[in-house]
């Protein structure tokens, strides 16, 4: 769990990749100060063998891994697990049924019905006892839930409530769009439902987390509401906003004065 010993540092904060799958990403997003790296699979290129190699580079440096699948239909729900991911993030969780999907798929028995794996990245690939291998992956384990339209609000309680799952998730530009106010993550309409499913989360003693939040938001939508974790960017837009301002710098350092034109 991406919880933070030192309260005073606030919520876990993290970057997602969305096209550069290298095993590199888990160690330059630990060197530059984040909490978790979140890779990507709904958006994107990333292929599970990308996937995979980028979970076992953050087991072997210590660093969760999370990884975001297509929606709980996906046939990639646990193999992520399977592969190293510290947990899963399943977007368009809308009902309770989803949620019981998810939970079925990523949970052993007696909580799901998540096939034994083999040898599995967790321990290094090294045989382990069943009973070792299953009760260290379900108290290692994180599976959220993604929040992202109005049956799924209307089930936040339900879904936070379900044994197995570990947290809400709000995917910020989706549920502008389900509450019909595309692009105004401001909106109070937009607002309230970030404090409904906080409040869902918190009642059922979960975490709450975001996604896609923009910087001014940060505040009011997350760390207000008490997030634990908050996905602050990811490495396309990482890349477009700060190549942007250095090239505007370096531009400026070596622009011919107006005089020496003339």
């Amino acid at each position: 769990m991406p919880k933070i010993d030192d309260e005073s540092r606030g919520p876990a904060i993290g970057l997602a990749v969305c096209v550069l799958a290298t095993p590199d990403a888990a160690a330059i997003t630990r060197q530059c100060g984040y909490d978790f790296l979140v890779v990507d699979m709904e958006h994107g290129r990333i292929t599970v063998d990308a996937m995979a190699s980028i979970c076992v580079a953050g087991l072997m440096g210590g660093f969760p891994v999370y990884v975001r699948v297509t929606g709980p239909t996906s046939p990639d729900v646990a193999r992520v697990l399977d592969c190293g991911a510290t947990g899963v993030i399943v977007p368009h969780v809308d009902t309770l049924a989803d949620a019981e999907t998810i939970v079925k798929k990523t949970r052993f028995a007696p909580v799901g019905e998540r096939a034994l794996p083999g040898a599995v990245a967790l321990f290094g690939f090294r045989p382990v006892e069943v009973a070792t291998m299953v009760a260290h992956s379900e108290r290692t384990t994180r599976v959220i839930a993604m929040i992202e339209s109005r049956s799924g609000l209307e089930a936040a309680p339900a879904i936070a409530a379900l044994e197995g799952v570990d947290a809400l998730m709000i995917g910020s530009n989706d549920l502008a769009s389900a509450l019909g106010r595309m692009g105004e993550i401001d909106h109070p309409d937009v607002a309230a439902g970030f404090r409904a499913v906080a409040a869902a989360a918190r009642g059922a003693g979960k975490m709450f987390a975001t996604m896609g939040l923009p910087e001014a938001l940060i505040g009011s939508h997350a760390r207000d509401l008490g997030a634990d974790m908050i996905v602050a960017t990811n490495e396309i837009n990482l890349i477009a906003d700060t190549g942007t301002e250095v090239l505007k710098r370096v531009r400026g350092l070596t622009a011919v004065p107006a005089s020496d034109a003339a």
